[in-house]
């Protein structure tokens, strides 16, 4: 027998299968790198040696309104390793700078205390300045320009008002911006509603370069790296992550190069051969990607890409907070199945998209193709049904159900972590 680990939640789910049912485990080599020197040692040498910039303590010299772009409780950007560093260099020469972090919640609900204790650890949270970013605030953005696609970019003044922006993230692949990271930062994190909307269209998400992995001539990535550059953003400090969410690798510097030197390494570690089979098992990399099913959709988008026409997917994820999205949810609890949902999101213009419909359009994508069974012992099955898939409690019990509708002998291909690896057919 063979033995699987799959992240769930913030434990590990133990899957055994007969060797000669196993057609192939993707993994991601990023879970296998030995690190050059410890997690914030990583830290302190990309900003010692930013790429394509100034250090960054040279850029904050007798800057007075300083802004640090911060991912939300959505992403496990391990910010208690990064955040520390990072104002230590601006005060290493700027001591009395206004410091605001502002909290990229894009479109996700706002970040918790006690999600922020989590995420910076009480001391950052206790002293310094927090700002929630809202995208449904309107006086609270100001327009500042065009995107390629004809959008208007309105940005969180906080952002607008700084004389130094910065960010800090990490860079993994993304299901259709290619890689996550850069100048996500700005777009969707910091920008209103009206400007996601209009970078989240169903043209865009259709494109077949906005996929895992692809830059080149994605739609999706051309809008947020010009609304990034029109917001000036003068620094990232970026991390990549393994499986244990320890940071194994740091890239600062310049918006452009270092995002793409982080993308280059990201790519080297993540790409994977598909292995096409019936049954796909995967996962949204445990806590805190799968705390809902609109985030549950990055995974499935993995299996997408090695599961058979007419297979099944089955991804461990709690979505203990739901479906994560009243708008996304709605879209499939009023459909009677996915060519619905798809007809309807298809014939809606770029300039007249709705809240969430990138979710639905992808999952609704997935559905045509395959039947999807979420194990979940944290998340109402009703729920789960209402969004045309299936819900089992176990991982056993999920793979009986996929074998009752392609049969007990077919291959299955696991793939651990489903956020982590882009797969080529």
């Amino acid at each position: 027998m063979a033995t699987v680990k799959i992240p769930y939640a913030k434990r590990m789910i133990k899957l055994e299968l007969p060797e000669e049912r196993l057609f192939g485990v993707l993994t991601s080599k990023a879970h296998d790198y030995v690190p050059e020197a410890g997690e914030t040692d990583l830290v302190r040498g990309a900003l010692a040696h930013p790429i394509h910039s100034s250090r960054l303590s040279e850029l904050a010299k007798d800057k007075k309104n300083i802004v640090i772009i911060c991912s939300d409780h959505t992403r496990p950007v391990p910010s208690k390793i990064i955040m520390p560093v990072v104002l230590e260099e601006i005060r290493s020469t700027n001591p009395d700078a206004n410091i605001t972090l502002l909290i990229a919640t894009g479109f996700h609900r706002a970040t918790t205390k006690e999600e922020l204790i989590d995420k910076f650890g009480e001391k950052i949270v206790n002293e310094e300045n927090i700002v929630m970013h809202d995208s449904r605030k309107q006086e609270e953005m100001v327009n500042i320009g065009k995107l390629p696609s004809g959008g208007d970019i309105l940005l969180n003044k906080v952002a607008v008002e700084a004389d130094l922006l910065i960010s800090e993230g990490f860079i993994e692949p993304h299901f259709f911006a290619g890689f996550s990271g850069g100048r996500k930062s700005v777009l969707p994190g910091v920008v209103s509603e009206v400007t996601v909307l209009a970078n989240h269209c169903s043209k865009f998400i259709a494109s077949k370069n906005a996929r895992a992995g692809i830059l080149e001539d994605n739609p999706i990535h051309i809008d947020m790296l010009s609304a990034a550059k029109q917001a000036k953003l003068a620094f990232i400090v970026n991390v990549v992550i393994d499986a244990d969410k320890k940071v194994i690798k740091a890239f600062a510097g310049d918006l452009v190069k270092a995002h793409e030197e982080g993308c280059a390494f990201v790519s080297e570690l993540a790409t994977v051969d598909a292995k096409p089979a019936d049954i796909v098992i995967t996962s949204n990399g445990g806590y805190p990607l799968d705390q809902n099913i609109y985030q549950t959709v990055k995974g499935m988008s993995a299996a997408e890409a090695t599961c058979k026409k007419g297979g099944v997917i089955i991804i461990c994820s709690a979505c203990n907070d739901g479906h994560g999205g009243e708008a996304f949810y709605d879209w499939f609890a009023n459909a009677s199945g996915p060519q619905e949902i798809l007809d309807k999101i298809m014939a809606i213009d770029a300039c007249s998209t709705i809240a969430d419909q990138w979710e639905a359009q992808i999952l609704a994508r997935i559905q045509l193709k395959h039947e999807v069974i979420i194990v979940s012992d944290q998340c109402d099955h009703k729920l789960i049904e209402k969004m045309h898939m299936r819900a089992a409690a176990s991982l056993e019990e999920a793979l009986a159900m996929a074998e009752q509708l392609v049969g007990n002998d077919v291959k299955i291909t696991v793939i651990p972590d489903g956020v982590s690896v882009i797969v080529k057919g």
